[in-house]
C-alpha cells in the first residue's frame, strides 16, 4: 500500500463565503482520517484510553495550491514522511487531490505520543503505537528521523 486514501464529501458548512471550502475544514479532514487509520490499524479510542496515551501534535501546516468548491471529488492520500525507529516522534502528509489527479494542497502534522495521565511525552512509546505506525505507508521521500 502506498498510501490509505479516502474520497471526501463536502458539507455546507465546509464552505466559506467566497463558496471554496474553508481553510480549516482541511485539517478537520485530516484530523478525522488519521483516527480512522489509527482505528483501522487496531489502536483505538478504546485502546488509548485503556493504556493511557494519545496522539499530541507540535505543528500542523497546510499548504494550499488549487481551491476546492462543493461539488468537486477530492481524494485525501494519507502517508508518514518522517518517523522515529520507536516511533515516539512522527511527521504525516495528507495530500487533496481532485479527479484530474491534481495537487490541491498538502497538510503536514509533526507530532509524538503522549501520556495523558502524566501528561508529558509517553517513554517508552506504546507497543500498540509503535505496531501501528511500522505499518503505515511511508512517503516517496520518507526520512527516518
Amino acid at each position: 500500500m502506498t498510501s490509505f486514501i479516502k474520497e471526501l464529501s463536502f458539507r455546507w458548512s465546509d464552505l466559506d463565503p467566497n463558496f471554496h471550502v474553508r481553510h480549516s475544514a482541511y485539517y478537520d479532514f485530516g484530523a478525522q482520517h488519521r483516527i480512522e487509520i489509527l482505528e483501522s490499524l487496531g489502536l483505538t479510542m478504546k485502546v488509548m484510553q485503556a493504556q493511557g496515551f494519545g496522539p499530541i501534535l507540535f505543528r500542523e501546516e497546510c499548504v494550499f495550491r488549487k481551491e476546492i468548491k462543493i461539488s468537486d471529488k477530492i481524494f485525501m492520500h494519507t502517508k508518514t514522511s518522517k518517523m522515529k525507529a520507536d516511533a515516539s516522534r512522527w511527521s504525516i502528509v495528507h495530500e487533496f487531490f481532485n479527479d484530474d489527479n491534481k495537487l490541491c494542497a498538502t497538510i503536514t502534522v509533526d507530532g509524538a505520543w503522549m501520556d495523558t495521565k502524566l501528561r508529558k511525552l509517553a517513554s517508552p512509546t506504546p507497543e500498540i503505537a509503535v505496531q501501528a505506525l511500522s505499518i503505515f505507508p511511508k512517503s516517496d521521500d520518507f526520512v527516518s528521523l
